[in-house]
């Protein structure tokens, strides 16, 4: 009995043994669980922060929205980006931020997206913030699945893109725009002509401009005269543009000009109002030693069969046609300006020409010159130093000896003069003979070095005329000599600086003009 007893008790307290043991390691096994469940709930918790920090402090907007459209959530980038707040937001909608330009097809694509023709799409798109400024936006828009209520939500991510815009149109700009006129370009108006030349614009004017007497102006006074006179002509034409028009700087001197919806009688209006803007500008600015004028031509393209190509060029012939009708009287009008100009601007005088073209009209009789040659002879005695009004007033009118840099300045005055020459039909004649008129007989002259009878002629003459009369003259840095004193400085450098034949003739002349 007792071993038996012994045994059932043995055998109960293995069973408890093994409860406990079993119970143990379930308490453990739920200690290990809840440790990991802990520490995923810990891991869960560090993944919200995480997400809500990347969320909040993300550089890009993110909202969600429901089917209805209302925002209900956003980070604080996406209100900073639109300026409202999520109750103005859920209050006004986004349809009344978004631009009208760009609503139309912000709906279409959200209608295939709900439609499930797409997943998503992207679109640079306009707000309105509250202050009604504008912010460019590139935004995506997709559909989020809602398990816990199988509802559709949207999510919106928008990047400010409002500084790359303006980047972009300002290079746009830029591309199209000539930088010293403000008026489009010649790239912009080649891709304007296709865009215009459509039935609907019929008639289309083509009008073509070319400034009158640039390559004068920037020879004479220099390219930023000549950019001057190009920007003055570019307002002239843009004021009496209408908002319609197509103009264009499209060379250096030349403009063109397109009018849709344009009868003769406008063009023609047009012409007549840019030639009363340019004498009116004359008049206004009547001391100016240069000014505005332009040549215009046009012509009319009335149907489809014409080409806008052969309608510019007949434009073109048009503007070259009435720019030879007016080269007479406008190189008339240049040629006096340039005299004036140059008695205005150097120490030169009316009767210090007066006195030259008659010295040098004796010698060139005396050297059985033709009509023709003392004609070019007199025009070279006031021309010759023409090139002068390119150099500035205080080297010219220095009241004492010039700087050897200001000498170097001086001296580029005979190849002024040769460009201005080449500019003028009616000098072209004498510019070899301007350009020559400071060399000497010896070749220590300039702008070429020229020695003995190379030297042309009638430079040749102007030089001792020139020389003479200068000396017999007050200058502001020298008092005059005598005659004496003077005929014996030429007798002096006769074969050094002068053409020493034509020494012995000019003494000639002035005794022959001291008799008389």
């Amino acid at each position: 009995m007792s071993t038996l007893l012994l045994i059932v008790v043995t055998v109960i307290l293995l069973l408890l043994l093994v409860i406990i043991a079993i119970q143990s390691r379930k308490i453990k096994a739920l200690q290990h669980e809840k440790k990991k469940m802990s520490a995923q709930i810990k891991n869960l918790k560090k993944q919200e922060e995480l997400f809500h920090a990347l969320y909040e402090q993300a550089p890009i907007g993110i909202a969600f929205g429901q089917r209805n459209n209302e925002i209900f959530q956003a980070n604080a980038k996406y209100l900073q980006i639109v300026g409202w707040t999520e109750e103005q937001m859920i209050q006004i909608g986004w349809e009344a931020i978004t631009h009208p330009d760009d609503l139309a097809k912000d709906l279409e694509l959200l209608k295939e997206l709900k439609e499930g023709k797409r997943q998503g799409y992207t679109m640079i798109k306009r707000y309105f913030r509250p202050d009604q400024s504008l912010v460019w936006v590139n935004m995506t828009l997709t559909q989020v699945q809602m398990h816990s209520d199988d509802d559709i939500a949207y999510l919106c991510v928008i990047e400010d893109i409002t500084d790359r815009k303006k980047r972009e149109d300002e290079i746009r700009y830029l591309s199209n725009m000539d930088v010293l006129t403000g008026l489009y370009n010649r790239r912009f108006f080649e891709q304007e002509k296709t865009n215009i030349d459509r039935k609907e614009n019929y008639p289309i004017a083509s009008i073509m401009g070319d400034i009158n007497g640039l390559k004068l102006i920037n020879d004479s006074f220099g390219h930023a005269a000549g950019d001057e006179i190009i920007q003055t002509v570019a307002t002239i034409l843009k004021e009496n543009c209408r908002e319609h028009y197509v103009l264009a700087r499209t060379g250096g001197d030349e403009f063109s000009i397109l009018i849709p919806r344009c009868s003769s009688a406008e063009a023609e209006d047009y012409i007549k109002r840019i030639g009363l803007a340019c004498q009116a500008h004359q008049n206004k600015y009547i001391d100016q030693l240069y000014h505005a004028s332009v040549s215009l031509g046009f012509a009319l393209k009335t149907s489809s069969e014409e080409n806008l190509e052969d309608i510019m060029k007949d434009a073109e012939d048009s503007m070259y046609r009435n720019k030879l009708l007016q080269s007479k009287s406008l190189h008339s009008s240049i040629l006096s300006s340039l005299k004036s100009t140059l008695f205005i601007k150097s120490q030169e005088t009316e009767e210090h020409a007066i006195r030259l073209v008659e010295l040098s009209h004796k010698l060139g009789k005396q050297l059985q010159f033709t009509d023709k040659q003392l004609d070019e002879l007199e025009l070279l005695a006031t021309l010759h130093d023409i090139g002068k009004i390119g150099i500035s007033d205080t080297i010219l009118n220095k009241p004492a000896p010039l700087s050897e840099e200001e000498w170097q300045i001086m001296r580029k005055h005979p190849e002024i003069g040769y460009r201005i020459a080449l500019s003028i039909p009616d000098l072209v004649p004498i510019a070899d003979y301007i350009l020559s008129h400071h060399e000497r007989w010896d070749g220590k002259g300039y702008p070429q070095g020229l020695q003995g009878d190379d030297i042309p002629l009638p430079s040749r003459i102007i030089t001792i005329a020139d020389a003479y009369d200068a000396m017999t003259s007050d200058r502001p840095y020298k008092k005059a000599l005598s005659k004496e004193e003077a005929l014996e400085e030429l007798i002096r450098n006769a074969g050094k600086q002068f053409d020493p034949n034509l020494i012995e003739l000019f003494l000639t002349v002035l005794q022959d003009r001291s008799r008389t």
